[in-house]
């Protein structure tokens, strides 16, 4: 659970780091898209503009010819074009429509439509420029003179109110030899050359002039460019979040270490420490003081370990003068029987100090490591067998039944040690009232050998599951009725130590009403194969 935590936060920096660059990316991406889009557009209108001031300079030899309406009406007058041949010629990539206004000029038409628009006639004069443009307008070049391009209330108004006569549009324009393409659009209206035989007007004739370039190359050169950044984008963010990955794994690694060398450490190997990294950064501040922790815990828990030690020898001998004492005064003198009572109490309890001294004693020896097991090799069945005969009249006595059952395992461990901690329990079971108690052995196939279990089982009244852990605890103590002989609380924790002397794990396992079992489970060791004849 800690490494899958650990991990996820590897996976968190990796995906802030990717998307922190990935939004870098994708703003600068953008702002070049928007850039470069912008930049192109500004070359076309300049382009449209630099079209429009050659037609208006070459506009008469460009012979524009009748308008459509007079052109679609009969035969053309002897020396006009119905086309704009030359102007095809001259601005090939360029799409051009003209409607003359010869009734107006820029200024009467301002001020006109300022005459309209206070008496609300504003409609009515767009409709007849509208008409007028229609009626007039000359046959286009590059678009289709079945579908002219035409403008928008909105746009017309607002090329009536430019200060320079000039707007840019973008409209779907119907070619004149091909299908419907894009275009970017410069409107003017101004006066344009034109000869004053075809409207019987003077030569300065006020038009509105549509030039119009295409949009398709532009949008292809942008939507190229889409591709090529929305593909630079990909390869970036995924590089981005393997660099960041990776360099999540350098940043978090020396906390990797860190932790994987906390979780090896408890009270026995205090002294290992954590590893330092070379790097002077946040995390070598954190591995020195976990190490300077480390080192005060060791010294309080060899303080500890020497008062109890010391304190424990100091103990044995007042304890040995009181109870040789008053075993002196129960034989070899006359007293009263309240006398006796009282020095019999006074015996009793320096018995039960005694046993809390050797206890206290031989988990000193546990926590400071010099716990010495006699390992030799062990069949689990005749131990247990051993163990039921020797409490079989203690069990008697209190009317339980005491049962050995399971499989023969054969292991290594120490005989002795072992006894007493399948005693501890079995006198737990005794002391909590249950009226059948069996031992058993099994053996448990375990990853990467197999191990043997002990088992004490008993349907004694149960433990609530939130005490199991607790028991371990040393001096702890149930408070309920499963215990009618409250000792010191401290037989469960020398077996908890030489359980673990053999690398092995014990656990209680309790249901209340129903009974408790506790199991010890320790590795086969090295045992040769024995045949049959070497089984007792």
């Amino acid at each position: 659970m800690k490494l899958r935590r650990f991990r996820g936060l590897r996976w968190r920096l990796t995906g802030f780091y990717t998307a922190l660059f990935s939004l870098l990316l994708g703003a600068v991406s953008f702002t070049t898209q928007h850039l470069m889009h912008s930049d192109l557009l500004r070359s076309l209108d300049t382009d449209l503009k630099d079209t429009h001031r050659q037609l208006v300079e070459r506009f008469e030899e460009l012979d524009f010819g009748v308008p459509v309406s007079q052109a679609e009406m009969g035969p053309k007058p002897q020396g006009q074009a119905t086309n704009l041949t030359p102007a095809r010629v001259r601005f090939p990539n360029a799409a051009l429509q003209v409607e003359p206004l010869p009734f107006f000029d820029r200024f009467s038409l301002s001020r006109q439509w300022d005459t309209a628009q206070k008496s609300g006639q504003g409609p009515e004069l767009l409709q007849f420029v509208r008409l007028v443009a229609g009626e007039l307008r000359l046959r286009p070049v590059g678009i289709d003179p079945a579908q002219p391009v035409g403008l928008t209330d909105e746009e017309l108004i607002h090329l009536l109110e430019a200060p320079d006569g000039q707007i840019l549009v973008e409209k779907q324009v119907q070619q004149q030899f091909s299908g419907t393409e894009p275009m970017r659009i410069l409107v003017t209206l101004e006066a344009l050359p034109m000869d004053g035989g075809a409207f019987g007007v003077s030569d300065e004739t006020l038009a509105i002039t549509y030039i119009g370039r295409s949009l398709t190359p532009l949008n292809t050169t942008v939507s190229r460019m889409q591709l090529v950044l929305w593909a630079l984008f990909l390869l970036g963010a995924g590089v981005a979040g393997v660099g960041a990955y990776w360099l999540a794994g350098r940043a978090l690694g020396p906390l990797q270490r860190v932790r994987l060398a906390v979780e090896r450490i408890h009270s026995d190997n205090l002294t290992e420490g954590v590893p330092v990294p070379t790097s002077e950064d946040e995390v070598r501040a954190l591995a020195e003081a976990f190490n300077g922790m480390l080192r005060r815990l060791q010294a309080s828990f060899e303080a500890q370990r020497r008062f109890t030690s010391d304190a424990s020898h100091e103990l044995r001998t007042p304890v040995t003068a009181i109870s040789g004492h008053a075993t002196y005064l129960l034989r070899r003198t006359e007293l009263t029987q309240t006398q006796r009572e009282s020095i019999q109490i006074i015996q009793k309890e320096t018995e039960r100090l005694g046993a809390l001294i050797a206890s206290l004693l031989e988990l000193a020896r546990s926590d400071s490591g010099v716990l010495t097991l006699k390992l030799q090799p062990v069949f689990s069945q005749m131990l247990l067998y051993e163990i039921s005969r020797e409490l079989a009249p203690l069990a008697q006595a209190q009317q339980t039944e005491l049962t050995v059952a399971g499989t023969e395992v054969a292991f290594e461990g120490d005989p002795d040690k072992l006894r007493q901690v399948i005693i501890n329990l079995v006198s737990n079971a005794l002391k909590a009232g249950s009226t059948r108690i069996t031992l058993e052995s099994h053996l448990v196939p375990g990853n990467p050998a197999p191990e043997v279990r002990l088992s004490v089982r008993d349907n004694g009244p149960g433990i609530e599951a939130r005490e199991l852990q607790r028991l371990f605890d040393r001096f702890y103590r149930l408070e309920d009725s499963r215990s009618r002989d409250q000792g010191a609380g401290l037989g469960l924790s020398i077996a908890k130590g030489i359980v673990d002397a053999h690398q092995g794990r014990i656990w209680l396992e309790s249901t209340v009403g129903t009974g408790t079992t506790a199991h010890v489970q320790l590795p086969l060791g090295d045992i040769p194969e024995l045949g049959e004849d070497d089984v007792p």
